[in-house]
């Protein structure tokens, strides 16, 4: 294996335990894998990968959606092993901090851009290059969640690889002179990796926590809480919005790489 695309190949597979042909053309990541358990009850889709570093299943409309796990190497990883199947479009559904008022816990973001303060992004292009999604994909995601009597901001997120910061009151402060609207850990990274790729790509964020204070650090019981108010919905929108696009047959890519 030689190539970059004969590798990815072999170790999609690998690490989801999914065949090739089992994969749709438009895709759902994300790092829980209750979302793939939920998909997989509503769709009474096999789920592939138990016991592997992913978990992956696919419904008859021919979406799919894979748990890539936490972090944005692991988030680099599967956009990079996604060029085996060449999709139309990558859904991220995620959860982030909010670090504004008007982003308090429940609320969507659709990202218009990311900071890239993950590092991964760096093995793929120069500082100077922004992480952006694609606009046609977020046209559909912001139509779906209106139509779901929803609504959600938009705003920049800040990217970073470290999980554990919380306490450091001197990245608290540089989180603030950013002006972001979220914290999290991939977003950038699917952007950039994506971009780097050339797959369409977007991210619809849920905010889970407000870390910018003690008491709004996220704990296993505000996360379940989160969970069960949010999830179901955060799924829905995304299940709707890539369908959608599927069922139009419209192009995404808005631009020739």
């Amino acid at each position: 294996m030689d190539t970059k695309l004969e590798i990815a190949k072999n170790w999609l597979p690998r690490y989801t335990g999914m065949p090739l042909e089992r994969f749709g053309e438009y895709i759902l990541i994300t790092n829980f894998k209750d979302y793939v358990t939920k998909f997989s009850e509503r769709f009474s889709s096999e789920i592939y990968g138990e016991g592997r570093a992913m978990q992956a299943s696919t419904n008859s409309d021919g979406l799919t959606i894979i748990n890539y796990g936490i972090g944005s190497p692991n988030a680099a990883t599967i956009m990079d092993l996604l060029v085996a199947v060449a999709p139309k479009g990558v859904l991220f559904l995620g959860k982030c901090g909010g670090l504004k008022d008007s982003s308090e816990i429940g609320n969507f973001i659709l990202p218009i851009g990311a900071i890239r303060g993950d590092g991964t992004s760096n093995d793929y292009f120069p500082p100077e290059v922004p992480a952006l999604p694609s606009f046609k994909l977020h046209k559909f995601v912001s139509d779906i969640i209106i139509e779901k009597n929803s609504d959600y901001r938009t705003g920049v997120i800040f990217t970073t690889n470290r999980r554990v910061w919380e306490h450091d009151k001197r990245f608290l402060k540089r989180l603030k002179k950013t002006t972001a609207i979220g914290v999290d850990m991939e977003t950038a990274t699917v952007f950039s990796v994506g971009h780097y790729n050339e797959i369409a790509r977007g991210a619809l964020l849920l905010v889970s926590d407000v870390p910018l204070t003690p008491e709004g650090v996220k704990t296993e019981t505000s996360d379940k809480e989160v969970t069960q108010k949010w999830v179901d919905l955060h799924l829905e929108i995304g299940i709707k919005a890539m369908t959608d696009i599927g069922q139009s047959g419209e192009e995404i890519k808005h631009f020739k790489y």
